[in-house]
């Protein structure tokens, strides 16, 4: 009977080994489709905290909420088991889509670059222009969530088609597929959102440290009934006053470079995808070109070789991304907009 208990835990033991390696598997891809996803993730950190301007501050978290679980639907009920049938019955089409969404960030990146250097009339791109909709604030506050939700469910298809074709290059198990997509989906929506709330209370956290004469009181509790300044308000009240200053003249300049630096990841995302699928398709030249150009810049300086052939390589899908979104712009506009238009119609 010992003997045959000792064979069940080390039969037990083998299993949670197993398992516990299948989860570091699923956790090392899962970083890995995470960081290729991270054009579209910057892109939304930056996109989303306009759907709150305009709106009333004590309702700015309750609809980042309603949007980050909007996000989370999005992404485990209806694009986790499409990924996974499409893994099952059409893996050939992985590759294709996937350059379908590359080409959309390439466009969506292409029409924001147009824009900065030509601006025209608000309501291309995602739908966050800051224009507050007509209706009640109740009203106003759907529309939002529901406009949202809608956009992040172009970005999260996106998110999880690099997911999913990082995943498949290499593992054919369909629950670590699985797994790894609910890790990524689960993990980008907690970092997207949480990071965003952060970023839509900033100013306000800043007004308050401007205003604050006793910061170590209120934190200590200590301003029931009047309390004047003690020795640590006085000796802390330039740091946070300097601190809450900064926070809200700063914030908007912060957006503005999140901004910029997620056009030029959705660019160099997007160009990236689709050198990729040229490649898996037997179009190996541009991929064979930038690598070559990539690899003599940095033999050219061996003590930062890794770091430049990076960024020639991110500067060279940067360009192509920057191509293929300035040929989808007018066809977008002048042939896709419209026969959309004429559908609905």
């Amino acid at each position: 009977m010992s003997t045959g208990l000792i064979a069940l835990i080390d039969d037990v033991v083998g299993l949670a080994k197993v398992a516990a390696a299948s989860l570091d598997d699923a956790a090392a891809q899962a970083t890995r489709a995470g960081a290729k996803a991270a054009g579209v993730v910057v892109d939304d950190a930056a996109v989303t905290p306009r759907y709150v301007v305009g709106l009333a501050a004590e309702r700015e978290l309750p609809i980042v909420g309603r949007i980050a679980m909007g996000s989370l639907k999005n992404k485990l009920l209806y694009l986790l088991p499409a990924a996974l049938f499409l893994s099952l019955v059409a893996p050939w089409a992985i590759t294709p889509l996937l350059m379908l969404g590359g080409a959309f960030l390439c466009y969506e990146g292409a029409e924001k670059l147009y824009e900065a250097i030509w601006p025209h009339a608000p309501g291309h791109g995602h739908g966050g222009d800051g224009v507050v909709p007509a209706g009640t604030p109740a009203e106003v506050e759907e529309q939002r969530v529901s406009g949202a939700i809608q956009t992040d469910l172009i970005l999260s298809a996106e998110i999880m088609a690099i997911t999913l074709s990082t995943v498949a290059a290499t593992t054919s198990s369909f629950w670590t597929q699985a797994l790894v997509l609910a890790i990524v989906g689960t993990g980008i929506t907690l970092v997207v959102y949480g990071a965003v709330a952060l970023i839509v209370k900033a100013d306000d956290v800043g007004l308050s440290l401007a205003q604050n004469e006793t910061p170590v009181s209120s934190i200590l509790g200590l301003r029931a009934g009047g309390n004047p300044p003690g020795g640590a308000d006085r000796a802390l009240r330039p740091v946070t006053k300097g601190i809450g200053r900064g926070l809200v003249i700063g914030m908007p300049y912060f957006l503005k470079a999140l901004s910029i630096i997620g056009t030029a990841a959705m660019l160099w995302v997007g160009g990236g995808i689709i050198i990729h699928g040229l490649e898996e398709f037997g179009f190996t030249a541009i991929g064979h070109a930038v690598h070559d150009f990539a690899a003599a810049v940095g033999h050219a300086v061996p003590a930062v070789s890794a770091v430049l052939e990076w960024l020639v390589a991110a500067a060279a899908a940067g360009l192509l991304g920057i191509a293929v979104g300035a040929v989808l712009i007018p066809l977008v506009h002048n042939v896709a907009m419209p026969a959309v238009a004429k559908l609905r119609g």
